[in-house]
C-alpha cells in the first residue's frame, strides 16, 4: 500500500474518531470519511500554504498556535464541498476538532510506523 492511500486511510480513521467524541461533528460513513480524507488533502495542498503565507505574522507571534485555526478553516472548507453528509456545527468545534484530528493523526501514524519497522 502506497504512503498516500494509507495517509488517506488514517485520516479517515481520525475524522470517524473525531465524529465520536463530538455531537457537533457529524461525519455520514467510512466512505464520506475517506472523501472528507481526499479533499482534506488536496486542500493542504493548494490552499493551506497560501493562508500559511497570509497569515505568517500572526502565526509567528502566537508561536505556531494559529495553524490550527487554519487547519479548522480546511475542515470548513471540506465540509462545505461536501455537504450534508460532512457536518460541522460552527467554527470552535472545527478548530477544537482540528487539535483533537491533529492528534490523533500523530497517533495512528506513529503505531504504523512502529508496526512497519518491527515487522522489518
Amino acid at each position: 500500500m502506497t504512503r498516500g492511500i494509507l495517509s488517506l486511510i488514517l485520516t479517515a480513521i481520525a475524522l470517524i474518531a473525531v465524529a465520536e467524541l463530538f455531537e457537533s461533528f457529524y461525519i455520514e460513513s467510512f466512505a464520506t470519511a475517506l472523501l472528507a480524507s481526499l479533499i482534506l488533502a488536496i486542500l493542504n495542498t493548494i490552499v493551506k500554504p497560501i493562508l500559511v503565507v497570509l497569515t505568517l505574522p500572526i502565526t509567528i507571534l502566537s508561536l505556531g498556535i494559529f495553524l490550527f485555526v487554519i487547519n479548522a478553516i480546511t475542515l470548513m472548507l471540506t465540509q462545505a464541498i461536501i455537504g450534508d453528509s460532512f457536518v460541522i456545527e460552527g467554527f470552535g468545534i472545527a478548530v477544537l476538532a482540528a487539535i483533537v484530528l491533529a492528534i490523533i493523526n500523530l497517533v495512528l501514524n506513529r503505531l504504523i510506523k512502529d508496526t512497519i519497522l518491527l515487522s522489518k
